[in-house]
């Protein structure tokens, strides 16, 4: 949330500016053409949306599974679903959205497709002994960010599946702003894709990976959003050198497989599929219950669900519900926002 607390406060300090400017023009004596208060036509102020502004209510379309209270017992502690990080988060996303002539575009390099990132100025080699930047970020399927005042070696890392504003085209690369970060960097182009002028987002999944569960919420209106369905799930745990995190931050809903094919951990053998999946950034996608080999059918549910996480990025959920999800978000017009 750290980005939307920035931004948020960063309007309001550009405001600030704006008035202080015109108070220093007015008291150092340049000339000023007079206006006539009474008639002159005032721009309406675009109001910054709060938590507080938006309206979250329950009419869910998938009811399985569903905790019986917001708040519940889990061995020694309690779990919860955070009703107020999601409005934060539900207002960050009509902020954003308010904006006029806004471009979208999306960090893509999934197993490297669009080339593998140059290492970055200042990088690390983290407990899987790959490289990343100071804040984390792998190279490994991920995209150079590069200063505008240097094109040569880039500064850090965005995750593939990151929202972005797309500025301008410089040559070979796009001038763009990623929306959970808090400044514009250029990214060759092959690295970023333009989503389409109807773009919008009103499908929104959150992910919590501390109370291990999962809602999905609908846009129905100006500050409405209706809560669709709430279930437990599983994410990734951090146990080198294979399963990962599921990473924190704002994604877009990237692609689906009806069958996610994965393989046996450091083999090149079959070792089952996921079903109903649904990729939004590297590896990490919103699946139901994996099927080993040799078995073939699938499975509706496990006991490890809302338990601790166990996965290698991704996200599980019982089969039934991650049909759900692969049925009702539509893919480029979805975000993922995965919480804690």
């Amino acid at each position: 949330m750290r980005g939307l607390i920035l931004w948020v406060i960063g309007m309001l300090l550009m405001a600030g500016c704006h008035n202080q400017a015109l108070d220093e023009t007015l008291a150092v004596g340049q000339d000023v053409e007079p206006v006539d208060t009474a008639y002159a036509e005032q721009p309406a102020e675009e109001k910054v949306l709060t938590a507080a502004d938006i309206t979250l209510t329950k009419e869910l379309i998938f009811d399985r599974y569903t905790p019986e209270k917001d708040v519940y017992p889990y061995q020694d502690t309690v779990r919860s679903f955070k009703w107020d990080v999601m409005r934060q988060c539900l207002a960050f996303i009509e902020n954003m959205q308010a904006k006029e002539d806004v471009r979208w575009g999306v960090f893509q390099n999934y197993k490297n497709r669009n080339g593998e990132a140059p290492v970055v100025r200042e990088f690390v080699r983290n407990a899987y002994r790959r490289v990343s930047d100071t804040l984390g970020v792998e190279r490994y399927q991920s995209v150079p960010l590069y200063l505008p005042t240097d094109t040569l070696v880039p500064e850090r890392y965005g995750r593939d599946g990151f929202l972005v504003q797309v500025i301008e085209q410089t040559g070979g690369f796009y001038r763009v702003y990623p929306v959970t970060m808090e400044e514009e960097y250029l990214v060759p182009s092959r690295y970023v894709k333009q989503l389409s002028d109807t773009t919008a987002f009103r499908h929104v999944i959150f992910v919590d990976r501390q109370d291990q569960n999962i809602v999905t919420v609908e846009q129905t209106g100006n500050q409405e959003w209706k809560v669709r369905s709430m279930n437990p799930a599983t994410t990734g745990r951090h146990a080198p050198p294979y399963a990962q995190e599921t990473p924190l931050g704002m994604f877009l809903l990237q692609e689906k497989k009806q069958r996610m094919i994965f393989l046996k951990d450091g083999s090149s053998a079959l070792g089952g599929y996921a079903p109903y999946a649904s990729r939004f950034t590297n590896g990490a996608y919103i699946h139901g219950v994996p099927v080993n080999v040799p078995r073939t059918a699938m499975i509706e549910y496990s006991w490890s669900l809302g338990t601790t996480p166990r996965s290698h990025m991704c996200v599980r959920n019982a089969t039934s519900h991650a049909k759900f999800i692969f049925d009702w978000a539509p893919t480029e017009n979805s975000l993922v926002v995965v919480i804690e």
